[in-house]
């Protein structure tokens, strides 16, 4: 969950440092205080996209550092350590700066990250949900994304998609081959030609560094004996070879260094060099023995070399990247073949097929009892949200085949008594569609594997019994992990376990949001604002009193 939130010069933030509690708590204060201010700080934090505005007026950047614990199950974990990001013990930090110019950097646990990375982490340990989200749940994608969700069904589904388009892929070629017979046999004709003749070469890159070796210790054999003769005369013949005077200044000094000590490290030196010269007139010898004038090898590998120049030449590459060519032209011939043959395309075509329809009757097949349970979950949930008789219904109609499946997922919806079901697009009343796309988000969001889950004014449009209602909801959510939800509405709010009061002050000119974290008492004041605006009497607070001590 969510333990620690710290934000510097954001909007108008200049300093805050917030610890959370588990269960659900709320974000409560007047209108333009800063409530969705510090989720959009927090939005931030989790890989959300920023700008320059987002800084405070007359400061270089904004800083949010968000501080979590890492979830179980080990997903998260999993990927850390794939990343090479591993978290301090059970702790997993993001922090996001955003410079005045808007240029931005991220941290993952004190590693420079992509944003990128960025989100994946943040889709692991929050989701969000924002006050205008059920208008995304009228778009279609939308709603076959939240059903796939709910059924676990998004591996089956990246399967039919990948089945799809090799089935397209596949198609595709087999129409080409009908459209484009008479090129794709002249094609044919000439790989044929061209491969025959790198077969007949018979040419690899390891001979191609074995010739240029041989031919230039051949090419300069003359002038390697003459010098392998020099050399061999100055180190070992004569009475001032190299080898023959070292030797003798070897035992000289072993005479001095029997009556001196002090020359013995000169005369191991010397010792040495002896032997090593030694060592080098032998091995000098063996090569000087193995060098040949030979006029006709050397004429051999020329005509090699011309030839593979040549062939290089013809079809604009370097010698060394003529195997590569050979077995690119050779792929190519493989495909040509193979659309030649309409038998072999129609076979590869029909696999393709069926392989496509054996994934999509799978993903049919999980999200047919997830749709029947979600319309059940969602039509309870309706009849407690000011809707009674209302119905929802996932509706999942056959189709031609799709990248996204057999069918076409569609929510349907009839708010009252009597009506007929129609799509969630064509609901026309606002109050309706947002107490619905509530329901929609709470229910489906018991399904998330998400630690965190937060709602910034998702009940807009509701209140009374359907805002209690709302409130219990929430605190039901809250039992199995942290909710998070900025409320305007006291029935809400009183049902949180805990309750942050956030509110505009004047410091120092300018005005600032300030969060203030209340206790049993506050919380009645705040809860008595909410129900009674400017004034609060004391038959407010009882009021107050009384809605708390309903939670």
């Amino acid at each position: 969950m969510l333990r620690r939130l710290t934000i510097r010069d954001f909007v108008i933030v200049d300093r805050l440092e917030l610890e959370f509690g588990a269960g659900f708590g709320a974000l409560t204060g007047e209108t333009g205080a800063g409530k969705s201010i510090l989720l959009d700080a927090l939005g931030l934090a989790l890989g959300s996209r920023a700008d320059s505005g987002v800084v405070r007026v007359g400061q270089a950047k904004a800083d949010i550092v968000a501080e979590f614990g890492l979830p179980p199950g080990g997903g998260l974990a999993d990927w850390l350590d794939e990343q090479e990001l591993p978290p301090d013990d059970d702790t997993v930090i993001l922090r996001r700066v955003v410079d005045a110019n808007g240029r931005g950097k991220a941290w993952i646990n004190g590693v420079p990250v992509t944003l990128a990375q960025l989100r994946v982490a943040g889709d692991w340990l929050a989701d969000i949900h924002g006050q205008h989200a059920h208008h995304a749940l009228l778009r279609a994608d939308a709603q076959r994304q939240l059903l796939d969700t709910h059924a676990g069904a998004a591996p089956l589904g990246a399967a039919v998609a990948t089945c799809w388009r090799e089935w397209q892929r596949i198609s595709e070629l087999r129409r080409n081959a009908e459209l484009d017979s008479a090129a794709s046999a002249r094609e044919r004709e000439l790989l044929t030609w061209q491969l025959k003749e790198l077969k007949d070469l018979a040419f690899n890159g390891e001979e191609w560094v074995e010739l240029n070796a041989e031919h230039g210790r051949l090419a300069h054999a003359a002038g390697l004996m003459e010098g392998a003769d020099e050399t061999l005369e100055a180190l070992g013949e004569g009475d001032y070879a190299v080898s023959v005077v070292l030797g003798r200044l070897d035992a000289r000094l072993d005479e001095m260094s029997s009556i001196d000590a002090s020359l013995n490290e000169v005369r191991d030196l010397l010792a040495s060099a002896a032997i090593q010269a030694d060592e080098a007139l032998h091995a000098l010898r063996r090569y000087r023995d193995r060098l040949d004038l030979d006029p006709q090898r050397l004429g051999e590998i020329e005509r090699r070399i011309t030839a593979v120049m040549d062939v290089a030449r013809k079809y604009r590459v370097a010698p060394e990247a003529l195997p590569e060519l050979e077995a690119n032209w050779c792929q190519r011939l493989t495909e040509l073949e193979a659309s030649a043959d309409p038998a072999r395309l129609e076979a590869a075509e029909a696999a393709a097929r069926a392989a496509y329809d054996a994934a999509a009757s799978r993903l049919s097949a999980a999200r047919a009892p997830a749709a029947v349970k979600l319309s059940a979950e969602i039509t309870e949930a309706m009849q407690s949200l000011a809707m009674e008789g209302g119905r929802f219904e996932v509706s999942l109609a056959p189709c031609e085949p799709t990248l996204h499946g057999a069918e076409n997922v569609e929510f349907l919806v009839a708010a009252n008594q009597g009506q007929s079901l129609r799509g969630l697009a064509k609901v026309a009343s606002g109050g309706e569609l947002s107490r619905i796309g509530l329901a929609i988000q709470v229910m489906t969001s018991r399904d998330s594997a998400t630690p965190t889950l937060i709602f910034d004014e998702v009940d807009v449009g509701i209140g009374g019994r359907v805002a209690e209602i709302v409130g219990k909801l929430l605190h039901r959510l809250g039992r199995d992990r942290q909710v998070l939800c900025v409320t305007h509405l006291p029935q809400v709010a009183a049902c949180a376990d805990w309750q942050w009061q956030i509110a505009k002050a004047e410091r120092g000119g300018e005005t600032l949001s300030a969060v203030t974290a209340l206790d049993a008492g506050q919380r009645v004041e705040e809860i008595a604002r909410m129900l009674g605006g400017v004034s609060i009497t004391d038959t407010t607070r009882r009021h107050a009193a009384e809605m708390l001590g309903q939670v």
